[in-house]
């Protein structure tokens, strides 16, 4: 079996970690909650930095390279029981609750994960659908890339969500394509757009790359988010992209293509996929946030012993409303599938629905779905928002 020292060692010389975040504190009285280590040019010569997590501020230290593995090795031997490695092929985790018999799980990375090393060698790039070093002018605008193209550092984490989203549109597109008999163009709703990376990004890829007619919609309650976006797609030329103001329960319309909801929180995400339901979409994209509804309805005797304990509780209840949404869409003729949006390195609200309309919500399938849905709300004592679908 592998020691914590030997897998140090092993991880600096070969895999060459981008970054790595210790956590899970071995006493109360730790004065820091969290410590990051990422790789950092100084002088021209590799070198890492950590980053201190405390309740009320951060502080950095520099570490000499060849000296990085023995302090993440005192690291976990006396500050943390955890460690999260990522580098540009692995995910790795460390739980060493006893430090002489550490438990080492390795997966492929979700993404590749890009930092300094993959600046400074010859790191394989991943084939971006909007790449880096070639300008964007929509991601120069709001930020991403600089003049020449250039990814700016700090924004790296955006520009992979941003291709990550990218690729599911791309798998998406043979559903969104039209008919060739057809001139209508492909309508688009963006619920909760924020600052709509993601939104000028569908528009990029469908309009610009793919050569579509479109009509892309995104919405957001912030006065100041909706201005800064119109005025942005105004200055760019963004013909067929416009921003408005309003809540996703309210909104009113008849028909759309896809729905895009990203990070809706609570029930805001049903009222997305009930409308969306209700227009017949053909493609439904959901990223789920702050599931709190069945946390208070949920009732089992068999599973009253886990949930006693709230951080089980509210699991269980993100699971479960994720689960009963996606068997609600099954039930109205989609092809539901749960995915992976984010790496966990980046946010934990990191399961995305997709849900494409392809057969008939008076079928067979559909009615299978319902059951189970029905079944699981009896099992849990619950009633979602959902179910008004």
């Amino acid at each position: 079996m592998e020691g914590l020292k030997e897998f140090f060692e092993r991880i600096f010389r070969e895999d060459k970690p981008v970054k790595l975040i210790f956590s899970a504190k071995r006493r109360k009285n730790l004065s820091y909650s969290k410590v990051t280590v990422r790789p950092i040019a100084l002088s021209g010569e590799v070198a890492y930095q950590a980053e201190y997590i405390f309740d009320n501020k951060v502080t950095h230290t520099n570490i000499d390279a060849a000296a990085t593995p023995d302090f993440c090795v005192n690291l976990m031997e006396k500050d943390f029981k955890q460690a999260n490695v990522f580098t540009a092929e692995h995910d790795i985790q460390v739980l060493a609750a006893k430090t002489e018999k550490p438990r080492i799980t390795t997966k492929l990375a979700d993404s590749n994960h890009i930092g300094l090393y993959g600046s400074l060698s010859h790191n394989r790039e991943k084939n971006y659908i909007i790449p880096d070093g070639t300008p964007c002018d929509f991601l120069i605008r709001l930020g991403v890339m600089d003049s020449n193209g250039k990814v700016v550092q700090k924004h790296y984490s955006k520009f992979r969500q941003i291709n990550r989203f990218l690729e599911i549109i791309d798998d998406v597109f043979p559903y969104l394509a039209p008919e060739k008999a057809s001139h209508k163009p492909i309508k688009i709703i963006d619920f909760g757009c924020g600052k709509a990376y993601l939104t000028f990004a569908i528009y990029h890829y469908l309009k610009l790359m793919k050569g579509l007619d479109v009509e892309i919609t995104g919405l957001d309650l912030k006065t100041d988010v909706i201005d800064f976006c119109n005025k942005v797609a105004s200055d760019l030329g963004y013909c067929g992209l416009r921003f408005l103001r309003g809540d996703i329960a309210d909104y009113k319309n008849d028909h759309a293509d896809m729905v895009v909801t990203l990070h809706a929180c609570d029930t805001a995400t049903d009222y997305a996929l009930i409308n969306a339901v209700s227009w017949n979409t053909k493609v439904i994209l959901s990223v789920p946030c702050c599931q709190h509804e069945l946390f208070k309805q949920i009732k089992n005797e068999v599973h009253q012993p886990m949930l006693k304990h709230d951080i089980l509780k509210d699991r269980l209840t993100e699971y479960l409303t994720d689960g009963l949404r996606g068997l609600k869409l099954e039930s109205r003729g989609y092809d539901v599938s749960m995915i992976e949006f984010t790496s966990l390195e980046h946010t934990a609200r990191n399961i995305m629905i997709k849900a494409i309309k392809k057969f008939d919500p008076a079928g067979p399938r559909a009615a299978k779905a319902q059951a189970q849905y029905d079944a699981l709300c009896d099992f849990y004592h619950v009633k979602p928002t959902i179910g008004k679908l």
